[in-house]
């Protein structure tokens, strides 16, 4: 049997995970990404962790193909560096891929941890039958990775899919990135606390406030709620547009509300896709959910991108 070492590098905690070829985690720790110390130090922690479970497993290194990085972007994966990822300010510029090889003689692979989750996604979850799909993650941020005429679609630096900075409101406020009203800004679990907090008043999650909009009908809170899905639907339908997908592929936190994002997502997508084929495409649930990048890291390696 041949493992593959995936590796999701977020900005709160890192995944870390063997892989066999089918998929399967055999063994997987997080670590707390600590913004208190280099990132150089930072990989120290992660090879140890990667070392400690190998040994566990009883795992030798001749049965390790190589090691899968996902990692935020913007990222350059031709010098295999994190450029500038907004809320990981301490790794600009950070030579992730050679600081790596201090520590490992194992080929590496190196993606963008959305385009790595659609890979997943493809490999063993929710879009194994389609050649054409874009995989959305609705969390922190939004981010999609985009499966095209059977193979991934990276983009010349590894940043194809940066789709939470598409705009779909220019009259709200600034985005992280500059403009006005990028997806992410008015449709992400951020925005959605964001939002609901300047209205009541007080701080609260994404999970409040759809427990607000949906179990206590607060109609400060449903409307917020019901603008959000509809905003959600209009960046799905760039996609569509754009890209001619097969299916839609949904993940992240936000995801996770169910059927009430799901049925009004369709419902605006069959009203507003140009293609009338465009208005069947299919709006699914992600399978594999938080294990998506950390599978989709290893798949880097087993699948040979």
């Amino acid at each position: 049997m041949s493992y593959a070492v995936g590796i999701d590098i977020g900005g709160t905690k890192i995944a870390i995970g063997l892989v066999d070829q089918s998929g399967q985690v055999l063994a997987k720790n997080t670590l707390p990404t600590d913004h208190s110390v280099p990132p150089s130090e930072m990989v120290d922690r992660i090879a140890a962790a990667v070392k400690q479970l190998a040994t566990a497993a009883g795992i030798k290194e001749a049965d390790i193909l190589g090691i899968g990085i996902g990692a935020p972007g913007p990222l350059n994966t031709k010098l295999g560096q994190i450029t500038e990822p907004p809320n990981m300010r301490g790794w600009w510029g950070f030579p992730v891929v050679d600081s790596f090889k201090r520590h490992f003689e194992l080929p590496i692979s190196f993606q963008n941890d959305a385009t790595a989750a659609a890979l997943a996604e493809k490999w063993i979850g929710a879009a194994k039958e389609a050649d054409n799909f874009v995989y959305i993650t609705i969390s922190t941020g939004i981010g999609a990775g985009i499966y095209s005429h059977g193979k991934l679609i990276t983009g010349a630096t590894g940043n194809a899919g940066d789709v939470g900075h598409l705009v779909v409101d220019p009259t709200v406020g600034t985005c992280v990135c500059g403009q006005q009203g990028c997806w992410e800004y008015v449709a992400s679990g951020t925005a959605i606390a964001r939002q609901a907090s300047e209205l009541l008043g007080r701080t609260v999650t994404s999970k409040e406030v759809f427990d607000l909009a949906l179990n206590d009908r607060e109609p400060e809170m449903e409307r917020l709620v019901n603008q959000v899905f509809r905003n959600i639907g209009i960046g799905c339908v760039t996609l569509i547009n754009t890209l001619d997908p097969e299916l839609l592929v949904i993940g992240g936190g936000v995801s996770q509300i169910g059927n009430p994002l799901f049925n009004a997502v369709r419902d605006y997508v069959a009203h507003h896709a140009l293609n009338p084929s465009g208005r069947n495409t299919p709006v699914i649930p992600a399978a594999l959910q938080q294990e998506a990048g950390l599978i989709g890291a290893a798949a880097l390696v087993h699948l040979n991108y």
